[in-house]
């Protein structure tokens, strides 16, 4: 399944801050960022449906998260 959020990370070195926290919950290549959408869309693909638990670890990280319906 492919999982698709809103977000307020808007440059490398705020998707660098947030990494090692995706990485740690979805593995290393499960995630990428589009920072020229309009939306700085942050797309996982996943087996099962995590979407509280990213959107809690970003929001921590200090950011703003929200998954994006179909």
């Amino acid at each position: 399944m492919i999982l698709v959020f809103k977000t307020s990370i808007d440059n490398e070195t705020e998707v660098d801050h947030v990494a090692p926290v995706l990485n740690r919950i979805l593995g290393k290549g499960a995630w990428n960022f589009d920072l020229e959408d309009c939306d700085r869309i942050l797309r996982v693909v996943t087996e099962v449906d995590q979407v509280e638990e990213i959107a809690t670890a970003i929001s921590a990280s200090g950011f703003f998260c929200e998954e994006l319906g179909d």
